[in-house]
């Protein structure tokens, strides 16, 4: 499944998701990644699926949703690992960018130092660039990267496509508890202040982690980053990314295939499961059966239940 959605999306309204990377290769393996550790970590672009695949797919999801009167705000790259890993993202976007809804990328940044990625992403509408660490010391505790990346590299990339990409740039910066930012929220907030991005989300972990020990930081840490954001980047740039997206799934009448590939990149608290379920006129015995099956698993997090559909990264 390719495409995936309608979902609801903090930062982009009702986004429509489009996964070109496979369960799980990426150049980060984050201690707090959703769709758990890393499987297959890697710095080398390649092709996964044919540009025409991922654009049907596209298509069709746009078709259902059209038929169903629903809204798409964004069509989303937002993969199972890296999306700029994909060789074919440049194609991609552009035979997209023909059914003139926004695109927009969702990159950890980490290969933007590389030419052919920064002319890739040029074209797109919006691109989210990860910053949760500058020092090289957090950056390789929380987001544990490829060995042969130097964050200097990472961090240069990311100012040279900033100074040339004509389109909206967001930051995501996550906040973990145990970990000390003495020091690294500053340094933070002056690295941003050179990406003068559109917004810079201050997040948490709002989804079960690839990790046990990762908890969302405190409210005091995440008010003292919203204060130094600010007085780096003023007020009105600097936003909280923390709270549950809500259940407005989008459904297209078959649960279980509706449940799947959300779940497959995105997973869901049990009442947007539940809303679904209710849409498509399904009962909760579709979840059982998955879940018998092996091919949906049930995560707690801070006191929530999830859902998400079973895949190498995160075992049983």
């Amino acid at each position: 499944m390719l495409a995936f959605g309608p979902v609801p999306s903090r930062r982009l309204g009702r986004s429509l998701g489009i996964n070109n990377i496979p369960a799980k290769v990426c150049s980060y393996s984050c201690v707090y990644c959703q769709l758990g550790r890393t499987t297959r970590i890697s710095i080398e672009r390649e092709e996964f699926y044919e540009p025409e695949r991922i654009l049907d797919e596209v298509r069709w999801k746009l078709k259902e949703t059209e038929l169903r009167g629903e809204k798409v705000d964004y069509l989303t790259f937002v993969p199972d690992g890296e999306p700029t890993l994909d060789v074919n993202l440049g194609r991609e976007i552009g035979l997209l960018n023909r059914m003139g809804i926004p695109i927009a990328i969702l990159t950890n940044g980490s290969l933007l130092q590389l030419d052919d990625v920064r002319r890739d992403l040029i074209e797109a509408d919006l691109v989210s660039l990860k910053v949760d660490a500058v020092s090289r010391e957090l950056w390789r505790r929380v987001n544990r990267p490829h060995r042969d990346l130097v964050i200097d590299n990472v961090l240069e990339g990311m100012v040279k496509f900033s100074r040339a990409f004509r389109g909206r740039l967001i930051t995501e910066t996550m906040l973990i508890d145990g970990v000390n930012y003495k020091g690294e929220l500053e340094a933070i907030a002056d690295f941003l202040s050179e990406l003068k991005p559109y917004k810079a989300y201050i997040a948490i972990p709002t989804r079960p982690p690839a990790e046990r020990w990762v908890k969302p930081a405190d409210e005091g840490l995440v008010n003292e980053a919203f204060h130094i954001f600010s007085e780096r980047l003023g007020y009105e740039a600097v936003e909280y990314l923390i709270g549950y997206e809500g259940n407005a799934f989008s459904s297209s009448g078959d649960a279980e295939e509706d449940i799947l590939s959300i779940t497959a990149v995105h997973p869901m608290r049990e009442e947007g499961v539940r809303e679904l379920l209710r849409r498509a006129k399904a009962d909760w015995g579709v979840v059982e059966r998955l879940l018998d099956e092996g091919r949906l698993i049930e995560l707690e997090y801070e006191g929530c239940r999830y859902y998400m559909r079973k895949i190498p990264s995160r075992p049983r």
